[in-house]
């Protein structure tokens, strides 16, 4: 008898189709009503679950008897409580590597957005404002040669370290929990503490995932620590960052602006952010290119398979549960 699977967010057709081959194949559809009313419904029936957005711990899965693995179509996993997964053995995976260059990508194109006031001088442009030589008023600042300060050096900060150094020249600093030997040999990085990094660098790009110990480590104090010449790039999670502190920031000019991918309230349909003409803001887009997202799909497919079929998966956040 085949397993069943909950499929949920982010799944195409296809992929369905694919899981269809081994599983029974549950996908909620908002042209039959409530989809959180069809999930309930569903999870007791369900051995997995595959999807990325919604919040998955005690209170949502009790009633999931069943359930032996939820495979995550995402890098990041602080939407899920992985103790409880623990407590009950169930398999978490993510997938981590396949967006990393895209989201690195979008890091350095909100990079340079900020820098050369790309959105807001489109939208200036577009208004009908150009009139005559642009003036100083206007002027964005140079990227190149210019220091680049990552917090949470994994790999996607590693992709970011590159972009800068070996597509711009400018010397990169990072902070972290460990020193990254190789990369200080391949780019000439170097290690900074948080504050020592916030205070050097003229773009801190923040690329850690969001825990009690990262959340609001950007606030008021470290704000105030940049150089108001300063440009904080976000593509980790919104939370990492005190929004209502960051506006106050950009609103007095205590830095120079902001390009933000996340937020700490998603999706995000009102804001005072929306209102700055030096923050740029995106809809939380890192790895949302098609070849990324297949890829991300084909990862998580293949992790759910594995699990079901009494295969270790490739990407398996909480191995202690394995019992192969």
């Amino acid at each position: 008898m085949k397993k069943t699977v909950l499929a949920f967010s982010r799944v195409t057709p296809e992929m369905i189709e694919r899981l269809q081959q081994d599983f029974e194949v549950i996908a909620p559809n908002p042209k039959l009503g409530d989809i959180n009313a069809q999930f309930n419904e569903a999870l007791p029936h369900a051995h997995g679950l595959i999807g990325v957005g919604r919040k998955l711990g005690r209170e949502q899965l009790q009633g999931a008897g069943k359930l032996e693995v939820v495979s995550s179509v995402s890098v990041g996993y602080d939407n899920y409580d992985v103790s409880y997964f623990n407590e009950r053995g169930i398999m978490l995976t993510n997938t981590p590597d396949v967006l990393t260059e895209s989201t690195a990508d979008l890091a350095f194109a909100l990079l340079m957005s900020s820098a050369r006031r790309v959105a807001e001088l489109d939208a200036w442009t577009k208004a009908g404002q150009w009139k005559a030589s642009v003036g100083a008023p206007l002027f964005g600042c140079d990227v190149h040669g210019k220091t680049l300060g990552i917090v949470g050096m994994g790999n996607i900060g590693a992709a970011v370290a590159r972009r800068g150094r070996l597509g711009f020249n400018m010397p990169v600093l990072y902070s972290g929990n460990s020193r990254k030997p190789a990369l200080e040999q391949e780019l000439g990085a170097q290690f900074r503490s948080l504050d020592e990094l916030l205070a050097e660098a003229d773009f801190v790009c923040l690329v850690v995932p969001l825990s009690d110990k990262t959340r609001h480590m950007i606030s008021t104090r470290e704000l105030g620590l940049m150089k108001s010449s300063a440009i904080l790039i976000n593509i980790s999670r919104g939370p990492v960052v005190d929004e209502p502190a960051l506006i106050e920031a950009l609103q007095t000019q205590r830095i120079r602006g902001a390009g933000l991918d996340v937020y700490e309230q998603e999706p995000l349909a009102e804001s005072p952010l929306f209102q700055l003409s030096n923050a740029v803001t995106l809809p939380h887009i890192g790895s949302a290119t098609n070849e990324t997202r297949e890829a991300m799909a084909n990862r998580a497919l293949d992790n759910l398979r594995s699990a079901l079929l009494g295969e270790r998966p490739q990407d398996l956040v909480n191995p202690q549960v394995w019992k192969g």
